[in-house]
């Protein structure tokens, strides 16, 4: 029996009431249209992911995330028309545009259509399994994801019955949690549906729906700028944290004042700035750059000790920078390197657009709690105390080498 096809759409528009430009907002370091498909391409049931969207940085950001991936053949972004683009358009009017967009473009119908949310940071892998075998493979019309709910839900009548009511329960009666029926509450993160059913119906839900359970722990939808605040303070605690090793990033750059010293400065009576840095993070970059590591030091100080100290490290050093992203997109062309192969480490809100740009952004571990929402890898270590040490760890392993041993080996000095 041949496989069934499974098509994954990702509805993505460039614009948001809520949240502007919500669907390139970060979290975990990552945009939630990238966060989207790779949990997509991740699945094992899904044949083909199309992002159906009207804005071409969000095309982009998904097809970057494709490709760092190495599944760009199975991505395809979809331009879509206007009249289905703003804020009263349905999620099935895209999803219907999308079908007939890849079927006019693979030549082949898609057995199952899927609608996976952008909006849902937290949807995994194993969701989007679970609601497309459901269709695919063990005969449902339809599925969604659902999560275990045990409140109490009451709505304000007053406008109709002149009283406020329980909606799942009566108000006289407390039963204890246990004692209470399960509800299952629709998480809105992924939906599948049988693709003939759903041409008929023109809607995600008919048939025979299966229920796919998650945990409810991963439940949030983004909103407004406070769900995207929440996801952000999540992502550490919900994301598979992977460090990056030497096979994720082609380059390092570093921010200076806050990533490599603790971001004090000393004021001599003379007005002569000094800065305190540790020498863990000279050995580190030593070793970065005995791999081969291209390095550079970007920083928006002006201060002559930032020159100074990359040339004590033999890094190559921008400083005195008032827009880091424009200069890090200007090396990254410079030297032939893909901004989403790039680590970026930096510790301020100045540092966000770098990371915006970044495929890599690090924050260290005193950073600004925006910068560290932004990031998509923390370090334990402060800023200055050996947190650029710390990152060549995770790129080069613990004793700073790229070349297994049994042996000790000497580390490089600084």
């Amino acid at each position: 029996m041949n496989r069934p096809t499974v098509l994954a759409v990702i509805p993505a528009r460039g614009g948001s009431k809520g949240v502007p430009a919500k669907n390139l907002a970060r979290v975990g370091g990552v945009p939630l249209v990238a966060r989207a498909v790779n949990a997509c391409l991740a699945s094992g049931e899904v044949t083909d992911v199309v992002v159906t969207t009207d804005a071409p940085a969000v095309a982009e950001a998904a097809r970057a995330a494709a490709e760092a991936l190495g599944e760009s053949d199975r991505l395809h972004c979809v331009q879509r028309p206007e009249e289905i683009a703003g804020d009263t358009a349905t999620s099935e009017a895209a999803v219907l545009h999308a079908l007939d967009a890849y079927e006019a473009l693979r030549g082949r119908t898609a057995d199952v259509v899927l609608l996976v949310q952008c909006t849902s940071p937290f949807v995994t892998r194993e969701d989007i399994d679970g609601v497309a075998a459901a269709v695919a493979r063990e005969g449902a019309d339809t599925a969604v994801t659902v999560a275990p709910f045990h409140g109490f839900l009451w709505r304000d009548g007053t406008a109709v019955e002149d009283h406020n009511y329980g909606v799942n329960h009566d108000k006289r009666v407390r039963p204890r949690r246990q004692d209470r029926p399960e509800d299952l509450l629709e998480t809105g993160a992924a939906y599948a549906m049988d693709t003939a059913g759903f041409r008929t119906h023109r809607h995600r839900f008919f048939g025979h729906t299966a229920l796919v359970r998650t945990d409810p722990a991963r439940v949030l939808e983004i909103d407004d700028p406070h769900d995207l605040a929440r996801a952000r303070a999540l992502a550490p605690l919900l994301d598979p944290a992977p460090l990056p090793t030497l096979d994720d990033i082609d380059a390092v750059v570093l921010d200076f004042d806050g990533t490599q010293t603790d971001d004090r400065v000393l004021v001599d009576s003379d007005g002569r700035e000094t800065v305190a840095v540790h020498r863990g993070d000279g050995l580190g970059i030593a070793a970065l750059r005995k791999a081969g590591v291209p390095l550079l030091i970007l920083s928006t100080e002006q201060n002559p000790v930032v020159a100074a100290r990359a040339h004590k490290l033999r890094v190559p050093v921008l400083h005195g920078i008032d827009r880091k992203d424009l200069a890090l997109k200007q090396w990254c062309d410079e030297q032939s390197l893909a901004p989403e192969r790039v680590m970026y480490v930096g510790n301020d809100v100045n540092d966000l657009p770098c990371f915006a740009l970044a495929g890599w952004p690090v924050a260290v571990a005193s950073a600004h709690d925006s910068v560290r929402a932004a990031a998509r890898a923390v370090t334990t270590t402060p800023g200055g105390s050996g947190a650029i040490r710390e990152i060549a760890a995770w790129l080069l392993g613990p004793t700073l080498t790229t070349a297994p041993t049994s042996a000790p080996t000497s580390a490089p000095t600084e």
